[in-house]
């Protein structure tokens, strides 16, 4: 189910871009300073064949077909009445009281010897 959503969401596309930008920086910090591989990381002007087909891929997948009218939905419930009345029969519940007389019996079992010591 978290699959699905984070699916739905876009969220492999940000997993993909985010594994793309990392080996694009360790690419960069062997060529170059630190600041400039974060500079031609992220600048966008040098996208790395993986960044290319993530792009791609982004752009060519199909938006979904399904769209709501919401003018033709009538959400309107019409009149309606809520009335509330007393239960025809009342129902004394008596409740057990078994914590109470299981104090007052005597354990069934002997209590423990004390170990000496």
């Amino acid at each position: 189910m978290i699959i699905a959503v984070l699916s739905a969401t876009g969220t492999h596309w940000l997993a993909l871009q985010s594994v793309a930008w990392t080996a694009m920086l360790a690419e960069n910090l062997h060529t170059s300073s630190f600041k400039q591989a974060i500079r031609s990381t992220f600048d966008g002007k040098h996208p790395c064949c993986l960044c290319k087909e993530i792009a791609r891929d982004k752009q060519s997948e199909k938006k979904s077909d399904v769209q709501f009218d919401l003018k033709k939905l009538d959400l309107s419930l019409g009149n309606f009445e809520i009335v509330f009345r007393p239960p025809s029969a009342s129902h004394e519940l008596q409740a057990a009281n078994e914590s109470a007389d299981s104090l007052t019996r005597a354990p069934s079992v002997p209590p423990p010897r004390q170990l000496p010591g």
